[in-house]
């Protein structure tokens, strides 16, 4: 591994479903790809943060391995990144507790995506886990000494409680407990939308018709983009509040192409939504085929793609033993430091 500078990158994505989407792709792992060159970079299926919407013990393994494979076939190299499974690094759950004990109860209670999920499952339905969610996360980035974390706007709240976190350690312990890391939102990344409500974006909860996954075969892609829906006339342009259906299309097709929106505007000038969707078709296909085709085949070998992950975890886990000592002896627990070792034991 050899980035250009020392600054280290950390991001994750949760095995939540059997394939990722073309929002996941475009939204996150192109960025992934991307840091690789210049930055010591640190990408993890984050299996922990799964467990809050209880799923199946056996869905949960499997979809672990298919989320790993995809990060490898969407262009995130093992001997370039440190790719692991959060669950394979127990600090992540240690270094929680302890973020746990300097977070405040409103604190945790005011992050957006909580109340939002709280509302909708009610009391009987809302985990502790679910409202611990982004102290893990805080966890998660903290525990790599990340300078920076590439994340959506959705996720910009939780990385602010990690910054506030990592100023709060340095404030009580001193300067250097932890890192207080910055996040890397690049304006130009595609928000990519559901095709059936574009004004929603694009998710796993979201309409099962509307969402592009990675793994879905030509024909159901070409199915989806061709039955998307669009916005009353006739015209292509860019008009997103207006005309939201054919604006997400037209997202889908520049991020896809990296041709400037304006430019593809100009090349349907006088043609109908119909020829923008078939040629939008024909390239999502052929630009998520060879994906598709190199997960299929990593999964045809799952004792390799533990062994990728066996290692990565033990990358992970030296930097994060470490990391984890330094933050836990601040607070008391754990070996002190090596200087003060004789001194704790009743040395002179």
């Amino acid at each position: 591994m050899s980035p250009v500078s020392n600054a280290r990158a950390f991001s994750g994505i949760q095995p939540t479903a059997d394939s990722l989407h073309l929002g996941n792709y475009l939204g996150a792992l192109r960025q992934w790809i991307e840091l690789q060159a210049d930055y010591e970079a640190i990408y993890s299926v984050v299996d922990l943060h799964a467990l809050t919407v209880s799923p199946d013990p056996e869905d949960i393994r499997s979809r672990v391995r298919a989320t790993a494979a995809q990060f490898i076939a969407a262009g995130v190299d093992p001997t370039k990144s440190v790719l692991f499974v959060q669950s394979q690094v127990p600090q992540h759950a240690q270094l929680t507790w302890l973020l746990n004990c300097i977070t405040g109860f409103g604190e945790a209670g005011r992050m957006t995506q909580f109340k939002d999920k709280s509302a909708k499952l009610g009391d009987q339905g809302v985990t502790v886990g679910l409202f611990d969610y982004p102290v893990l996360m805080a966890a998660d980035i903290l525990l790599y000494d990340a300078d920076v974390v590439p994340v959506g706007e959705d996720q910009r709240q939780h990385l602010e409680l990690s910054r506030v976190l990592a100023g709060r350690l340095n404030s009580r312990f001193g300067e250097g407990t932890a890192v207080v890391p910055k996040p890397h939102i690049v304006k130009s990344t595609a928000r990519i939308m559901d095709l059936q409500e574009p004004t929603a974006k694009m998710s796993k909860t979201g309409h099962a018709s509307g969402i592009i996954e990675l793994l879905d075969e030509p024909k159901v892609i070409a199915k989806r983009i061709k039955s998307a829906v669009t916005d009353s006339g006739s015209e292509i342009s860019w008009e997103p509040e207006s005309k939201p259906g054919i604006a997400n299309l037209l997202s889908i097709y520049s991020a896809l192409s990296g041709q400037p929106i304006e430019q593809i505007v100009a090349q349907y000038e006088g043609k109908m939504y119909g020829h923008l969707k078939v040629d939008l078709a024909d390239l999502t296909v052929e630009s998520l085929r060879p994906i598709r085709e190199q997960t299929l085949d990593l999964l045809d070998d799952p004792a390799q793609l533990d062994r990728i992950l066996a290692q990565g975890a033990e990358k992970a886990g030296a930097i994060a033993q470490g990391v984890y000592a330094r933050i836990s002896r601040r607070f008391g627990i754990g070996q002190p430091p090596p200087g003060k070792r004789h001194q704790a034991e009743g040395g002179q």
